[in-house]
């Protein structure tokens, strides 16, 4: 096992990193950019280094100083989080160039995923069915308006290069797609410096569901059940649960298996995760493969009492998993909010000093929070600041303790999502397990 890790991230998720390193007895290196110095992950960590300026391009994003600290700090692996530089190819190539193990797949399945046309090219190969679309990039706006017709409305335009939501828009007409497409094609310039961008046929009231997988290097891949993560906003998170209240035991099996074969197929390592839609009539279509931890990960945690942190550094240095398949139990029912420093009607960030913090307490809430009484919450990076997690037996008993968790908490001098999330949570469709991917559309129109 390693002995010191450099940690190329900042926030909870550092934090989260931070605690599984120190049951393991592995020395942790933060990096900080100016704006962070009094951050709680620069606190917990047992050495840290500024890599910066506050801007991410200069700090969290800067390859060459992260890759100095490294070298400097003598750290054995970069363990890089989500989000900043998790599905950076030439940062995961350059670690592998200096000797440092990058905690991830290999560079050229970075690469393949990253790269949503060859990914989705890929999956199909690999067994896996795709939704209809765009089999190459489209720049003429006459290919792009033939296209649209033979795939059908309504369609999704989306960035080859994106992710997390960002690039992606849905249309519904003719019109609606030559107005949408030069700014679909600016924000992915602007968020992954590639403006190619595809049609999919949009899957309209779908289930998002995805698959968690660890594979070693020894050919051995397991999958970790599935997550229902259909409540989102702008096609981005908010609520995560597993397992799925939507799938029965016959699809879930299916879907675990189909993931583990495709997996396979294309020698994936590390930790990762098949993103699925699936429609009404339990249709199952491949959205995207995320080369990395996600930022619900807890969930699954919860409800199969493994440590995912651990297990990316076990499988990154080298050792067999030593579970198998039917070894991995589901316990429970476990959901996850996301909170965020934001307007709850506009979604717009919300940045400033937390005056007061009130945290939620209790022996099935796990708080995974990344700012105390005094923090700033600066406007140079994502609004996440914390996340909550609570488990049951049943659904019905964790959205009771998710209820009061949310109820407790507190946080005073900036606006977040909690009454949004309070609201969420007490809409009979959600509590009856029949959110979709157009639930906050549908539901909170006004805000």
């Amino acid at each position: 096992m390693f002995k010191r890790i450099l940690i190329a991230n900042r926030g909870e998720i550092a934090l989260r990193i931070i605690r599984t390193c120190k049951r393991l007895n592995i020395e942790t290196i933060a990096i900080y950019s100016e704006a962070d110095k009094e951050a709680l992950h620069v606190k917990e960590a047992d050495s840290s280094y500024c890599v910066g300026p506050p801007k991410v391009n200069e700090s969290y994003l800067n390859i060459n100083k992260i890759i100095e600290i490294a070298k400097d700090s003598k750290a054995d692996a970069i363990h890089p989080g989500y989000g900043l530089l998790s599905e950076n190819a030439p940062f995961a190539k350059r670690c592998h160039d200096e000797g440092i193990i990058f905690v991830g797949p290999s560079v050229e399945m970075i690469e393949l995923m990253g790269e949503k046309i060859a990914a989705r090219k890929a999956m199909k190969t690999a067994g896996f069915p795709i939704i209809p679309g765009t089999e190459k990039p489209i720049n003429e706006e006459s290919e792009l308006v033939q296209a649209a017709e033979k795939i059908g409305f309504p369609l999704m335009l989306k960035a080859s290069a994106g992710g997390g939501g960002i690039g992606m828009q849905m249309v519904e007409t003719k019109e609606q797609l030559l107005k949408a497409v030069t700014g679909v094609r600016k924000r992915a310039e602007m968020f992954f410096g590639n403006g190619e961008i595809f049609l999919e046929k949009a899957v309209q009231n779908a289930r998002h569901i995805e698959v968690q997988l660890l594979a070693d290097h020894h050919g051995h891949i397991i999958h970790l059940w599935e997550r229902d993560c259909s409540v989102q906003r702008r096609h981005q998170k908010v609520v995560e649960e597993s397992p799925s209240p939507f799938l029965n035991d016959e699809l879930r099996n299916r879907l675990g298996e189909m993931a583990v074969t495709a997996a396979k197929k294309l020698g994936y390592t590390n930790a990762g995760t098949i993103e699925c839609l699936i429609d009404k009539d339990h249709n199952i279509y491949f959205l995207e493969m995320n080369t990395r931890l996600q930022v619900e990960h807890p969930v699954t945690e919860e409800i199969t009492g493994l440590d995912l942190v651990e297990w990316q550094l076990r499988i990154a240095a080298g050792e067999q998993l030593a579970i198998q398949q039917e070894e991995v139990k589901r316990d429970g029912h476990a959901i996850e909010v996301r909170v965020y420093a934001e307007d709850p009607n506009t979604f717009f960030p919300s940045p400033g000093v937390i005056n007061e913090i009130t945290q939620p307490f209790g022996s099935k809430i796990r708080h995974e929070c990344a700012v105390e009484a005094g923090s700033k919450v600066t406007p140079y990076y994502d609004p996440m600041i914390a996340k909550l997690i609570v488990k049951g037996q049943t659904r019905l008993e964790a959205l009771k303790t998710l209820k009061g968790a949310l109820n407790t908490y507190q946080i005073e001098g900036i606006k977040t999502n909690l009454p949004m999330l309070r609201k969420v949570i007490d809409h009979p469709v959600f509590q009856a397990g029949g959110a979709t991917t157009s639930f906050v559309e549908e539901h909170y129109k006004k805000g």
